[in-house]
């Protein structure tokens, strides 16, 4: 089942995102650091490290919806880009800190929540 995916992807999100923080945390006691607190590297880089868990926990809920629900047979479309959007947002935050023009490919990883949003309400309206 697609779903499958989307649990494995959540869960290694939620690691990412606690080895993330783990390494951050390391420097975050610094003022500087980063340019200090309200810089965009710093900003990008504490977004970078939340995505995984919001993204995560959209992919355990797409996973519980499919369970609660009883969809036999769901769709791998939204499966396979709320997986894809669970490292393609933190990805794309982490190198957006490190070069700002990186930024510009938040559409990449923001449509792949879309699609996945929108997958599951198409099919879950579906006769």
């Amino acid at each position: 089942m697609w779903t499958n995916i989307n649990i494995l992807a959540a869960w290694i999100g939620v690691l990412l995102g606690v080895v993330s923080g783990a390494i951050a945390g390391l420097w975050f006691h610094r003022d500087d650091w980063l340019g200090g607190y309200a810089s965009w590297p710093r900003r990008m880089m504490r977004l970078g490290h939340i995505a995984f868990f919001g993204i995560a926990m959209l992919n355990v809920a797409y996973a519980t919806t499919v369970h609660y629900l009883h969809w036999s047979n769901p769709p791998a479309v939204p499966s396979i880009a709320l997986a894809a959007a669970n490292f393609l947002m933190p990805a794309v935050c982490f190198f957006a800190a490190w070069k700002r023009p990186f930024r510009h490919l938040f559409f990449l990883p923001v449509s792949c929540v879309l699609v996945g949003v929108l997958g599951i309400l198409i099919w879950s309206t579906a006769p």
